[in-house]
């Protein structure tokens, strides 16, 4: 869906990105995290043709819409039926409403206008905004005008969504209701690729995870891949309670006392079943045992360091 190579932006001395490598693949739910400054923007708006990066390619689809330092209008106009985009920052037309906005959108897609009135209904709907249906956008909060920005995006039934921070702004019932949304997108066969520096977020919804700090990319896998690499660097740590105090001196592990019968066990890989036939056969039983994952915002302060 969007792969990207060697992507160079500058802005006069600041390197935005800096042979920046990604790949978005079909059906995926990609989640692009990073510090403010990162260049999570940049990479969006320099894949949509609304900035010029000066040098690297852009794959859309199967349409290189840029190579050579330049965009191919033709290809980038073909790919850009295909997706909806969700800015950041954007302005509405503040004397419209929601029907009138997404009616004026929906036109300049091509939409038939038969077919317009129930498309506009529907997302209205998805996006609970129906019973605003008639009120002057102008009049919206920040999450209302989110959810109609959404709204918008989806007017053309893309095949690739491109959120740029999404959810910012929305109280805790729509942000739970944005990503209900982009579960069933992606249960429709969509592709979904979205920027966020709300970690949670992206860790419930994403199945593949991209980390870009100073323009590169840090790590770009699974969320589960991306912990067990963590874990595998970090050591694993396990914490165990045991019926009887157990003397640990002869363990390969690094053990820190927690209590009298609570200890921290810190190893190189999962060592669980190890760690329970050592306990066994000191006449001892693991009462609990807890490996202690990092958390996505954890690993993401870790690559930010």
């Amino acid at each position: 869906m969007i792969r990207i190579e060697n992507l160079i932006k500058v802005y006069k001395d600041v390197r935005a990105l800096d042979g920046l490598n990604l790949e978005v693949k079909p059906g995926q739910v990609y989640g692009f995290l990073g510090p403010n400054g990162a260049g999570k923007s940049t990479t969006i708006l320099s894949t949509l043709g609304l900035i010029f990066p000066q040098e690297g390619k852009i794959q859309l689809f199967d349409f290189e819409v840029f190579a050579d330092g330049r965009f191919d209008e033709n290809q980038l106009v073909e790919a850009k039926k295909r997706i909806g985009y969700m800015p950041e920052h954007a302005t509405l037309w503040d004397f419209l409403t929601p029907v009138q906005t997404l009616d004026i959108i929906a036109d300049a897609f091509g939409v038939p206008k038969a077919e317009r009135e129930k498309r506009i209904r529907e997302l209205l709907e998805l996006v609970n905004l129906w019973d605003e249906r008639n009120r002057k956008v102008g009049k919206f909060s920040k999450g209302m005008r989110q959810r109609l920005l959404l709204a918008q995006a989806l007017i053309n039934d893309p095949e690739l969504l491109i959120l740029d921070e999404p959810m910012t702004g929305l109280d805790p019932t729509g942000i739970a209701e944005f990503k209900d949304i982009i579960r069933e997108q992606k249960r429709a066969g969509k592709t979904v690729f979205f920027s966020s520096h709300i970690l949670a977020h992206v860790e419930e919804v994403c199945d593949t995870v991209g980390v870009i700090v100073k323009g590169r990319l840090r790590v770009e896998d699974s969320l589960e891949n991306i912990k067990r690499e963590f874990l595998r660097k970090a050591g694993y740590t396990i914490l165990i309670e045991t019926n009887v105090p157990v003397d640990w001196s002869s363990s390969e592990w690094r053990v820190t006392p927690l209590g009298e019968r609570k200890y921290r066990i810190v190893a190189e890989e999962d060592v669980r079943e190890q760690v329970h036939d050592f306990v066994a056969n000191r006449g001892a039983k693991i009462l609990t045992m807890q490996v202690k994952e990092p958390s996505l915002e954890e690993i993401f302060l870790k690559m930010v360091e």
